[in-house]
Formats: structure tokens, sequence, C-alpha cells
């Protein structure tokens, strides 16, 4: 690609938008040209106003672009295309239908818009195909908004799409999330210090939601969320009843069969890998893979009473959110031809 796209993160400095500054900031498609954060902040340098969490240094590329105020014509002034979106819900709910109508390619992480009917809720190793509901939007005369998934969600997605060939009928499903899922600063360390937590607000609902939109399905879902003291990674028990007589192998097959089938940056070579080792997976796995943290990984197969269950883990920060957003977005320009 000659040129590249100018690109904003909104909400630069929390988790998830540390996220998409690390991934963004040399990418071979995109380039941060604003980002935002509180009007505090507006001025100073991203170095010296994050309280950086990621596990890896921060990229040189990004230490001293200044953060700036949300400001829709200074974006069309530098030239910004795509918006990468790490709002909270609330203030999403009112900031992202402002940049569609201003005419800008938006990508969330938020769960604002993520129930219009006329909104992808985006993976897309799993619906490509619901890129299309941006032209319901208006697009290509207007702006648009595509979501990427609850982050349990992406993982569960992400295990499961290669399995709708032997007919999902029940979902039963724990997951074991960690803190950096609430977000910075999140939960007082007085409440999950040597303590699980088992009620997230509205996770379950989200997870029940989301599984058949995306995977065009309609099992019963039934799901418990826990937050546990771990720093990055969602660890999931699943259960599954299945139509369709399914043997360990097949299982096994239909993951290692689940390819890369589009030319994304951000998509592995192999999306979901599975581990034989009886202690695979784990949370402390979250940042492996190339690129690292955007592979889902399973593991403790087995069939029980015609049940087939398994555990995954998926990075919630990235693959579950600023990755899943960037991916996304690679996907837009390569299925509309944007590539320059």
């Amino acid at each position: 690609m000659d040129k590249k796209f100018k690109v904003a993160v909104i909400g630069a400095t929390g988790a998830v938008g540390q996220v998409f500054m690390w991934m963004l900031a040399d990418h071979p498609w995109f380039e941060v040209s604003f980002a935002t954060a509180s009007a505090a902040r507006a001025g100073l340098g991203y170095a010296s106003t994050t309280h950086w969490v990621l596990p890896m240094e921060m990229p040189e590329q990004i230490k001293n672009i200044e953060i700036k105020e949300f400001n829709i014509e200074a974006m069309k002034e530098a030239g910004v295309q795509i918006v990468f979106s790490a709002l909270p819900a609330e203030v999403a709910r009112e900031a992202e239908p402002q940049l569609r109508a201003s005419g800008f390619y938006v990508f969330s992480n938020a769960a604002a818009m993520r129930y219009d009917s006329n909104v992808p809720i985006l993976i897309p190793e799993t619906n490509l195909e619901q890129l299309d509901l941006i032209k319901e939007q208006g697009y290509p005369n207007t702006g648009f908004v595509v979501t990427n998934a609850n982050c349990v969600t992406t993982g569960l997605a992400m295990a499961l799409a290669p399995l709708r060939k032997f007919g999902i009928k029940n979902i039963m499903l724990n997951s074991y999330q960690s803190v950096s899922g609430a977000g910075y600063p999140g939960l007082s360390s007085f409440d999950i210090t040597d303590n699980c937590i088992p009620f997230i607000k509205g996770e379950e609902e989200k997870i029940e939601k989301e599984i058949k939109k995306i995977l065009s399905i309609s099992p019963e879902v039934y799901a418990y969320t826990v937050r546990v003291p771990v720093m990055f990674g969602h660890l999931e028990s699943v259960w599954l009843d299945l139509e369709q007589d399914t043997e360990i192998e097949d299982v096994i097959q239909a993951w290692a069969d689940f390819k890369e089938v589009q030319d994304l940056p951000s998509t592995p070579c192999q999306p979901v890998e599975y581990g034989s080792d009886n202690t695979f997976p784990q949370p402390k796995y979250a940042f492996w893979g190339n690129p690292k943290g955007m592979v889902v990984y399973t593991g403790r197969l087995k069939k029980k009473n015609g049940k087939i269950g398994f555990l995954l883990m998926v990075n919630n920060i990235v693959k579950g959110a600023a990755g899943g957003s960037i991916q996304n977005a690679e996907a837009f320009v390569e299925r509309f031809g944007l590539r320059k």
C-alpha cells in the first residue's frame, strides 16, 4: 500500500486505547493522525499522560503524539477517514452517531450501537458477509459504524464458527475474566485481591444475544461470568449439545482447518490453536501468537454423554477489543477494494 489511511483513536489513553495505539504504531495500512482523551490531557504528549499498562514497551512512534480534545472538524482537517473508538458505552452512544453522520468510518469497541439491526457485530473469520450491512447505513454516500463483539463472545464465536457444521443446539458457558476487562482504573484492589466476583453486570445477556447474531444460529445459551484476579486473558469453559454425533477428532480437525482466508495484516495464519496438554490454555498465554494476542487458544477437549466440552482463552483487550476493531477495518478496506 503506497499511501496509508489516516486514522483517529478516540479514548486513546485507557487500556483498550493503548492497544489501539500499540497495534497502529507500525501498521502497514493505517497511520494515527489524531488521538483524543479527556480535556484535561489535551495538549500533552501521549507518553507523558498515559499510565501504560501493557506488558511491552510503549512504541517510540507514539510517545510524542499530541493528545487532543474530541473535535469532528479538527479530525476532518487532519485528513482522518477511519475512527477507532475506545469510548465508554454512555459516551459512545452520543459521539458515534455524530461521527457517522459526519462521514467517518467508525470501528467501535463500545456496545452502544452493537444491537442496531443495520450495524454489524463483525469478526472477519466468522461472519465477513455482515459487513454489507454498512450499505443499509448509507455507505458509500455516508459514514457508518461497525462494532466488534463483547470480549467473551469473541473468543466463543471463534471457537464455535468451525463447529457450526455439526449443528449447535445448546451452549453452556462459564467465563473467568481478567481485571483488564473492567477497564482502567477498573476494580478496587480491596474487591478483587484474593477473590473472585461471580457477577459482571450485563455480560451474560450480551453473550447470549451476540453469539446468535454473529454466527446466525439459535441455540439455548446458559452463561455465568466471573471476574478473577488475573491481569489479561479471559478463560472460558464450554459445553455443547450438537445435532450430529461428533467425535473429539472431528472437533480438532475442524479447528485445524479453520485457516486464514483473508489477506489481512492482523489475522493469524491459524486463528484457533488447540493444545493437548491438560494445563493448556492459561491466561499467561494471552500475548502469545503472531500477531500477538490475536490467536484464540483451546484445550481440555472431551466428550461425555454426547456433549462436547473444552476450554478456550482469548486476549480480551487485543482480539476481544482493539485488535478486533483494527482487523474489522482491514476487512472493510479489503472487501470494498480501497487499498491504494
